[in-house]
């Protein structure tokens, strides 16, 4: 035989009150006599009964669901921010959905209609990019977007950008004045926003200085592709001795490539700087020298934004910082005329002593 719920007016029932009596009760700010509500109370603890609030929810045109579109989940850096927005939404009243993506717009696009069909009441989309059409669909539906490190505007979204350009070009300037002479790009084969930029503002700034780096791209934004690009550039007739990578996974493996495969040591023969600041960078295997990315500053933009009204189609934009975030995995500064100018722009004071 099946269960049957225990409903709102069972609860009603037991408590000798009506039943708006019992909806007053479980809606926070809604005034109610207070022996109405010790006996409502005790009513529904001990029928054991629940309040639907995807229920009350639809009634009010609001389900307070907010679907995370996401790829690459098991990574380090994915998995934190995730775990940083759902807590903080349940905090603000919400209810994260996990939607599992690729990094296609197709597989977007599929997750958005599903976050439609669930009367979400926002998307925070954190990889691929919805068309501009579906996005209209989207809004058409009274449902929000949130856009990560994405470069295009759409009407009635918030984006959250990072300054990535500024910290590839400060990464440069960190690895020059290391002293390293033959400059390595590493990064992986899907061009994201954020990969393509932080590559972008590397390449301008040793431009400007008319040097012309190794570019080594290949795989996914793995450990694996690392240890691969690690292994390809140092076997080079030229191989390079100060390398930037656009995530930390890559950089451990170019670490790990050089330590292992190759017995070159870190920084004194190979300079490393990676991107994200996840937890493993700051391990005694590989103290990596990194930019860290404002989790807590993306997680407080996206919140605020969807916890006040809609303000009309007007895109905004939140633009935030990574910070150098210096360890042993580059060398220390050479000696220049004006110390204070040793670390401009790299948003970070050159180290008291030398890395070992």
């Amino acid at each position: 035989m099946q269960k049957t719920a225990i409903s709102a007016r069972d609860v009603a029932e037991a408590a000798g009150v009506s039943r708006t009596a019992v909806s007053r009760t479980f809606t926070p700010g809604a005034s109610v006599a207070p022996a109405t509500r010790a006996r409502v109370i005790a009513a529904a603890e001990a029928l054991g009964y629940q309040v639907n609030s995807l229920a009350r929810g639809l009634t009010r045109a609001e389900s307070g669901l907010v679907a995370l579109i996401v790829a690459e989940l098991d990574t380090p850096y994915r998995s934190r921010l995730v775990s940083a927005l759902t807590e903080r939404l349940q905090l603000a009243g919400k209810l994260a959905m996990i939607i599992n993506t690729d990094r296609s717009d197709a597989s977007v696009e599929a997750a958005l209609r599903q976050a439609i069909g669930y009367r979400t009441d926002a998307a925070i989309v954190l990889s691929g990019m919805p068309d501009p059409a579906l996005a209209d669909l989207c809004l058409r539906n009274g449902l929000r977007l949130v856009l990560i490190n994405r470069d295009e505007a759409l009407p009635g979204t918030v984006r959250v950008r990072l300054d990535d350009e500024q910290a590839g070009a400060a990464a440069a300037r960190t690895l020059l004045r290391a002293g390293c002479t033959r400059l390595a790009l590493a990064t992986s084969a899907p061009a994201t926003t954020s990969l393509a930029a932080r590559a972008s503002g590397f390449l301008s700034a040793l431009q400007e200085q008319g040097i012309t780096p190794i570019i080594a791209a290949q795989g996914p934004t793995h450990y694996d592709t690392g240890l691969a690009l690690g292994t390809r550039l140092l076997t080079r007739a030229d191989p390079p001795d100060g390398v930037f990578c656009v995530t930390d996974l890559l950089a451990f493996g170019v670490m790990d490539a050089a330590r292992h495969r190759f017995g070159l040591r870190i920084p004194q023969d190979l300079s490393v700087i990676g991107f994200d600041d996840i937890p493993q960078a700051g391990w005694e295997a590989y103290g990596l020298t990194t930019f860290a990315q404002p989790v807590s500053g993306i997680v407080d933009a996206c919140v605020a934004w969807l916890s006040r009204p809609t303000e009309g189609d007007a895109a905004e934009t939140v633009h935030l910082s990574a910070q150098m975030i210096w360890r042993r995995s580059v060398r220390a500064p050479t000696p220049i005329s004006d110390p204070a100018q040793a670390f401009a722009g790299t948003g970070q004071a050159a180290p008291d002593h030398a890395a070992s």
